[in-house]
C-alpha cells in the first residue's frame, strides 16, 4: 500500500445496471422471487457495485496485483427502487486507514433518486499470502 493513500480520497464511478441484477433474475432458481418480484436491482447486486466502486478507487494507491483489497464489512441502506438500464452513480470517500484495514462512506444514485447510502470497510492483502491460506481451507473441507 503507497504512503499516499489517505483519508479524504474522494472518487465517483458509473455503472449501466445490467438485467441479471434485478431481483427475478439474481434468484431465479427460487420460483416465488422469479414470478412475483419487481425488476428492480436487488440490495445484494447493489452492494457488491459499491464495494466494486471502493475497490477501483485505492487499485493506484496498492501494487496491484500483488496486493488487493476485499471487504469485510457493509452497511448500506437501499432507499430507492432502481430498474435495469438505469445508470448508477457512486460517490465516495475514504474516511480512514488503520494499518490495512480501510473504510468508505458512500452513496449511490440513479439519476433520480438517492438509492443508497452507507460505510464500507475493505482490508488490504497480501494475495499469494491469502491464496496459500484459501488452498489449505479447500484441502481440508475435501477431507
Amino acid at each position: 500500500m503507497k504512503d499516499t493513500l489517505k483519508p479524504g480520497l474522494r472518487f465517483e464511478w458509473q455503472t449501466t445496471i445490467p438485467p441479471r441484477s434485478a431481483v427475478p433474475a439474481l434468484y431465479g432458481e427460487h420460483i416465488e422471487f422469479a414470478r412475483d418480484m419487481p425488476e428492480v436491482l436487488a440490495t445484494g447486486y447493489m452492494v457488491g457495485l459499491m464495494e466494486l466502486a471502493c475497490a477501483r478507487a485505492i487499485m493506484p494507491y496498492m501494487d496491484w496485483p500483488t496486493e488487493q483489497s476485499l471487504g469485510t464489512h457493509v452497511s448500506f441502506s437501499h432507499l430507492a427502487a432502481t430498474p435495469p438500464g438505469m445508470t448508477m452513480t457512486v460517490r465516495g470517500e475514504l474516511i480512514a486507514v488503520e494499518g490495512r484495514r480501510l473504510r468508505f462512506r458512500v452513496e449511490a444514485w440513479d439519476g433520480h433518486d438517492k438509492i443508497s447510502e452507507g460505510e464500507h470497510e475493505r482490508a488490504v492483502i497480501i494475495t499469494d499470502k491469502f491464496n496459500a491460506k484459501l488452498d489449505e481451507k479447500k484441502q481440508r473441507a475435501q477431507s
